[in-house]
């Protein structure tokens, strides 16, 4: 099948509730061949708008196209070439993996029966492929899902937090997971609330705010645009914090505790730390921190008209030390 039309674009879709405004006016851009993070706290509208974009709910206004064909208008023939789940994928918890999968290649024809055993395999439950799916753990229900969704063979793979409820080690396997389904040439367009979830993975991100878009674009440009976070111990912290308030390039300079807090450029960090080193004051430590979503979103909303500054969601940055 060849999809020449972008796998998703969605403009100004609306979802209201009575009096709750779920989703507000977002537009989405997702490319061929890319995974696309769509990213926000708990609420914050992206099941809502994963449902409009396979046309299982209607939007309240806006429109929705999938390879240029609307799923509201032309219903399930709007989704040739794509699949994935919203939510927890479900099973029969009685019957095996492996036959959950062939009762729903049955159901789907098209020969889709002789491609269990390769999904199985592509998301590595060969092995367990007998055993009742009620007996699977979470993260392997969630990659069930996924297999299921690859019977398919689409060119386009909605996941919604397929991340959801696994321990650090079903998170790494997702992860790799989802990497290898995008080497393969699948678009990946998968919701989550958690950062250090997609930041290896996605190559560009929408990040939603109370049912609005507030950014879109790679989380790379993202932080960049206000210089990487920084944590700094030394020797004599209050003496540092007087050497970072005069040096160039400096900013959001907070004094926590026992160190201090800034965002500058890497250029301007070095710059500060031969400053230290000049006047004296040892350096313990000056590490690099992953950016919260919430000091993003702040990023974001700072001077706009609305004010609202209110925490989006809780991600604890995670420190790389350097020294």
């Amino acid at each position: 099948m060849v999809l020449t039309a972008p796998p998703v674009k969605a403009r100004g879709l609306v979802k209201r509730y009575k009096d709750l405004l779920a989703v507000d006016q977002i537009d989405l851009n997702v490319n061929a061949g890319e995974v696309y993070g769509f990213l926000g706290p708990n609420g914050a509208g992206k099941t809502t708008t994963l449902r409009m974009l396979l046309g299982l709910i209607m939007p309240t206004a806006g429109r929705v196209e999938l390879f240029g064909r609307d799923p509201i208008r032309e219903g399930a023939r709007a989704l040739d070439g794509v699949a994935g789940f919203v939510e927890a994928p479900r099973f029969y918890p009685y019957l095996s993996g492996r036959k959950n999968l062939q009762m729903m290649a049955a159901l789907d024809g098209g020969g889709r029966s002789e491609r269990v055993d390769e999904v199985l395999a592509l998301v590595d439950l060969t092995d367990a492929a007998e055993k009742r799916a009620g007996a699977y753990s979470h993260g392997m229900g969630q990659r069930l899902g996924i297999a299921a969704a690859l019977l398919r063979g689409p060119e386009l793979l909605i996941l919604d937090e397929p991340a959801t409820g696994l321990d650090p080690a079903g998170i790494r396997d997702m992860r790799v997971l989802i990497r290898r389904l995008a080497r393969e040439g699948i678009t990946v367009l998968l919701s989550s609330h958690q950062l250090a979830e997609v930041q290896e993975i996605c190559d560009r991100v929408a990040i939603v705010r109370s049912g609005k878009v507030v950014y879109e674009g790679p989380l790379a440009d993202l932080r960049g645009a206000s210089g990487q976070s920084y944590r700094l111990h030394t020797s004599d912290d209050l003496h540092a914090a007087d050497i970072a308030r005069a040096a160039t390039g400096i900013h959001r300079l907070v004094v926590a505790g026992p160190e201090l807090r800034f965002q500058a450029s890497e250029a301007d960090a070095g710059a500060l730390s031969l400053a230290l080193g000049h006047a004296g004051v040892a350096i313990y430590t000056m590490a690099p921190t992953l950016a919260s979503l919430e000091d993003l979103f702040f990023e974001l909303t700072e001077g706009t008209a609305t004010g609202n500054r209110q925490p989006a969601v809780d991600v604890t940055s995670t420190p790389k030390a350097t020294q």
